[in-house]
């Protein structure tokens, strides 16, 4: 896009509703300006204006992002907060989103993922169906000795 630069007042037009669209944390909506072809000084003035005009919140987006990860792809704390640093939010942000995840629930989509996955690998050896289903959790971010403790009590109420 080098020689199709954009002016910031038409760079405004546009991030004002890139980030509308859509809630995005502080570093993409950096990127994008950029990537118009700005200079860093209007960058900054261009991501100071949307932050006063409301466009763009980072406690906001870490809240709908780690929300949306939880419901939508059933992730883990871990990959979320994971996800949400190579993103650069700030650990208080960070903070703040995780404790929007109801722990209740959290448990509840923990077991009930353990579950299907155990169920899914009942002609494996324990030992391996164990070992699998801890390494499906690990991937989608979720704590060991919580998936651990869950695949326990699945194995205390099967007998």
């Amino acid at each position: 896009m080098l020689n199709n630069r954009l002016t910031p007042s038409q760079a405004w037009d546009k991030i004002k509703y890139y980030c509308a669209y859509q809630e995005r944390g502080h570093q993409e909506t950096k990127d994008k300006l950029y990537k118009f072809g700005l200079g860093s000084s209007d960058v900054d003035e261009l991501l100071a204006r949307l932050i006063e005009e409301g466009y763009l919140n980072e406690e906001r987006f870490a809240i709908q992002f780690a929300g949306g990860k939880f419901r939508m792809k059933k992730w883990g704390k871990i990959k979320i907060q994971s996800e949400l640093k190579m993103r650069r939010v700030s650990t208080y942000n960070i903070k703040t989103a995780m404790k929007e995840i109801d722990d209740n629930d959290y448990q509840s989509v923990l077991e009930k993922l353990v579950s299907e996955k155990w169920a899914a690998l009942k002609s494996e050896q324990y030992i391996v169906r164990q070992a699998k289903t801890m390494r499906y959790m690990a991937q989608k971010g979720y704590e060991t000795n919580l998936v651990s403790a869950a695949i326990q009590k699945l194995r205390n109420h099967a007998g």
